[in-house]
């Protein structure tokens, strides 16, 4: 019985074994065999892509999305599964045909014209792409010095084009084809169609059932708000200059990268780094497998300095001024209907943080691509970034520098009066009288002024003498460093492009009218006390300039930037800390002086702030300028005009600076920083926030 037993349990274990032998052996067969040959099949095909890495998003300082990324969809073709179906050049004739009856642009590199008689267009392509055609005539064995028309002629030949196509059609064909076939002789990556695809495209094209059209999903710039276009900038394809100094990054050729505003400013942060897609699919297209051969890793996200509220009460109350100014003037005159453009700029005057920065006329970025052409035509020219790349008088808002410099010196004391007597005729001699704003416009004189009254009515005969008087005792030098040191034609050190505009001194005139122009008159020193003759600078110069004097005399590095994080806002990548770029020494007497004048501009009856600022609920301090250019002195054009401000007064926090071409006079400036203020001071005040068209959601 036992032995019975063990007979059966033997016979069973070797069925066992015999079972699992064989599909071991199966498995074998399967796993290895099988998969060697389906290795080398044409029923699957592999290949690869660049998966675009999301571009990190610009948020303002509060966590306001401003800038950000919407899905997308791109058209690349498989040229492996295209030539192994039936007519390829069929399929793609038919894919050229229905994107030029709906307008669909298609990516196309090959170097000739689009027309007869046949000309090549190397000149439009980087040096890279100029390889990659040296490299596909040297794969073909063409002559390199082959003509355009003889070039047409040997790719309709090399690809086997028939005879009773169009001309458009062998032409589109071809540079498809093209494109094909330098994904074989070059580097490049799959070939992208289309970019973007809209739904009636996308659903348009694939109806055509193409063999080796696929859809893959990328993503594109998305706009949350119609303001601040000048500063957050644009992104576009590189072209070859920008290729030299990205490619050393390993940025792709065909990469998109920030063009200018903080995308090109910050665009290393907010590039991100590509990944790589590995694809399997069938001859007929179908996806066998997919899967991330290196990670996409998204860009880092920019927090900026900017306050979007801010922003939009400053966009919109210039916008709201400057047309005003047009339909209706100032005074019975009606000065200032010739406005023109101007700009905003409101800081932080502890760290240097810009909170706003508006220029007018300015455009939408979401529709920027399509409007370029008319906006560069602009006779107002929009695409100006007046706030930082335009120079200006700053007029009467520079007395300032004139009063500090006067009484740190001992020029002057604060308390000093001056006579003002209308017409200043210290150098009538010399045929040279300049008058007092005032009298000119009303007949009368300002009588004796200290430095603060100077200040508070702008009294030009005031700082004439005082500007005389400085250049006389002490030198222009002593007057132009305190202009320096309060960063005036001085970098501001922005991340933006910026032009740095110059002081008025013997060494800018000779420099501007050259060599031949070695004098520095007394009538140079007059005006450029001031704020006239060669002072020039950019409204964000102001700003600093106002923000150094609210605080005592430090001039900060003025910023956009708030902290770099990771693009999942889990880590802090860096974060700004203020810097310091100059000091300004200011007495206790001329700080005094600069501070009790700027509020008075506001406090006193005859102040030329006053009706703008004398019941507002926040103290206060400003300037004004009404600014003389060649044409308004001609009579051809308005004056144009500044404003700076700070506030509170007793102890600063916000600086504000405005400024508008022809706008007539500075006091008429006054409510664009209202407008700002409103907001920023919403809560002290307990009022509602200033009403704006909020686009963020």
């Amino acid at each position: 019985m036992e032995r019975n037993r063990n007979t059966r349990v033997g016979v069973v274990l070797v069925l066992t074994l015999a079972i699992i032998g064989f599909f071991m052996i199966r498995l074998y067969d399967i796993q290895v065999v099988n998969r060697k040959k389906d290795a080398g099949s044409a029923d699957t095909y592999t290949y690869t892509t660049r998966v675009t890495a999301a571009r990190g998003e610009i948020l303002d300082r509060n966590g306001k999305v401003l800038v950000t990324n919407r899905a997308s969809y791109n058209l690349i073709i498989i040229s492996s599964v295209l030539f192994s179906s039936d007519s390829p050049n069929e399929s793609l004739r038919q894919l050229v045909n229905i994107c030029a009856e709906n307008g669909y642009e298609i990516a196309d590199h090959l170097p000739v014209t689009q027309e007869k008689p046949y000309e090549f267009t190397l000149d439009e392509y980087s040096t890279d792409w100029r390889g990659y055609y040296r490299d596909f005539l040297n794969d073909c064995g063409w002559d390199p010095d082959i003509s355009a028309a003889q070039l047409m002629k040997l790719l309709r030949e090399k690809y086997n084009l028939p005879d009773d196509w169009s001309e458009r059609e062998l032409r589109a064909v071809s540079a498809l084809r093209y494109e094909l076939s330098l994904r074989y002789c070059t580097t490049l990556p799959t070939y992208t169609l289309m970019e973007d695809v809209d739904s009636d495209a996308l659903s348009a094209i694939m109806d055509l059932r193409i063999p080796g059209l696929n859809v893959e999903s990328s993503t594109v710039r998305e706009y949350a708000t119609p303001y601040a276009a000048h500063v957050l900038g644009s992104v576009g394809k590189m072209d070859s200059t920008e290729w030299k100094t990205y490619s050393e990054l390993d940025y792709p050729m065909d990469a998109y990268v920030g063009k200018d505003g903080l995308e090109r400013a910050f665009e290393t942060d907010l590039h991100g780094t590509d990944g790589t897609k590995t694809t399997v699919i069938t001859s007929d297209g179908t996806t066998v497998s997919e899967y991330y051969s290196t990670e996409p890793v998204a860009g880092n996200n920019i927090e900026t300095t900017i306050d979007i509220d801010l922003q939009i009460a400053a966009e919109q109350a210039l916008e709201r001024t400057i047309l005003d100014l047009r339909e209706n003037g100032v005074g019975i005159n009606a000065y200032g209907k010739d406005a023109e453009g101007g700009a905003v700029v409101a800081m932080d005057v502890n760290t240097g943080e810009i909170l706003a920065c508006a220029s007018y006329p300015s455009y939408d970025l979401a529709t920027y691509n399509q409007n370029y052409n008319k906006l560069n035509a602009d006779k107002l020219s929009p695409l100006l970034n007046r706030a930082m790349n335009a120079i200006y008088n700053p007029g009467s808002t520079f007395k300032m520098v004139t009063t500090i410099a006067a009484i740190n010196n001992d020029v002057v004391g604060r308390y000093f009066g001056i006579e003002d007597e209308g017409v200043y005729e210290y150098y009538k001699e010399q045929n040279f009288t300049p008058y007092c704003y005032y009298y000119t416009s009303y007949h009368q004189t300002h009588g004796v002024v200290n430095a603060m009254q100077a200040l508070a009515v702008s009294c030009n005969y005031y700082f004439y003498e005082v500007g005389r008087l400085i250049s006389s005792t002490v030198g222009w030098d002593a007057l132009d460093k305190v202009s320096k040191d309060l960063g005036l034609g001085e970098a501001t050190g922005v991340e933006l492009p910026e032009d740095t505009g110059h002081r008025a001194n013997a060494e800018t005139k000779k420099k501007l009218y050259g060599e031949n122009e070695q004098g520095w008159y007394g009538a140079d020193v007059l005006m450029a006390s001031i704020g006239q003759s060669e002072n020039k600078f950019t409204p964000l110069q102001l700003c600093c300039y106002t923000s150094a004097l609210a605080n005592g005399g430090t001039r900060y590095k003025a910023t956009f930037l708030s902290r770099v994080v990771s693009g999942d806002y889990q880590k802090l990548v860096r974060e700004n800390v203020p810097e310091v770029r100059s000091t300004c020494y200011m007495s206790e007497e001329s700080y005094a002086a600069v501070h009790e004048g700027m509020r008075m501009t506001v406090t006193a009856d005859n102040g030329t702030a006053h009706s703008v600022f004398g019941d507002y609920p926040i103290a206060v301090s400003a300037k004004t300028g009404t600014v003389q250019t060649d044409l308004s002195i001609a009579g051809i054009r308005s004056d144009s005009a500044s404003f700076v401000c700070y506030a509170p007064s007793d102890n600063p926090q916000i600086a504000v600076t405005v400024y508008v071409e022809n706008g007539a006079q500075g006091g008429n400036l006054g409510n664009i920083a209202k407008a700002i203020f409103d907001v920023y001071f919403a809560d002290q005040n307990n009022t509602e926030r200033y009403p704006v068209e909020n686009s963020l959601g």
